[in-house]
């Protein structure tokens, strides 16, 4: 959800592209572009895990990454479609409770805590674009995954540089804390009014 309302706040597909609907208590918009649901759907099925349909019962095929306590961070990288220039990076930085992970401890949250989090970050992101420098030339994305050096890799990722911006701005906006992770997001972006002339 966070990397939709991203994608639609920075302008990355045109307006028409999104249906809206209403998740987290706030009204949001979801691409209707076959390939971006589709590249989303196999992220989200490779950070959080395998999922299988048995009859109206959802099973869990394998833990993956989130859930195993593997992943440390996740970039969405918005680049011109141009000369693949990185223009903004959107970091979600991931702590994982490892009591929780590997003992099963259970920690006392509310989910309305947790979408109350959620909803200040979504908040965040919608108003981004009053102090963020516009993106006045066409755009693509990316996701970079990072995780502990020792989780298989499966053959449909590569590796990446981590496409860095030279002297970016950056904006810390809220973190979120769920039952198991602590989620800090940062964006860093070029601002070329800055640059020396």
């Amino acid at each position: 959800m966070l990397l939709f309302s991203i994608l639609y706040n920075r302008g990355v597909y045109p307006e028409e592209s999104f249906a809206k609907v209403k998740k987290y208590g706030l009204p949001m918009l979801l691409t209707q572009d076959e390939g971006v649901k589709s590249f989303i759907s196999n992220l989200t099925a490779q950070l959080s895990g395998h999922f299988s349909h048995s009859g109206n019962e959802l099973i869990v095929l394998e833990k993956e990454w989130l859930e195993a306590g593997k992943l440390q961070r996740v970039v969405l990288v918005i680049m011109s479609k141009a000369t693949n220039e990185v223009l903004e990076r959107w970091n979600f930085s991931i702590e994982t409770d490892c009591e929780v992970v590997e003992k099963g401890v259970s920690r006392e949250k509310s989910d309305k805590e947790i979408m109350r989090e959620i909803q200040a970050i979504m908040r965040q992101i919608a108003s981004s674009i009053t102090y963020l420098p516009c993106l006045d030339e066409p755009c693509v994305f990316d996701v970079l995954a990072y995780t502990d050096k020792d989780v298989a890799v499966p053959f449909t990722w590569i590796e990446s540089d981590p496409k860095l911006i030279a002297n970016p701005q950056m904006v810390k906006l809220h973190s979120f804390d769920t039952k198991i992770h602590k989620v800090d997001t940062l964006v860093s972006y070029k601002n070329d009014e800055w640059e020396e002339q």
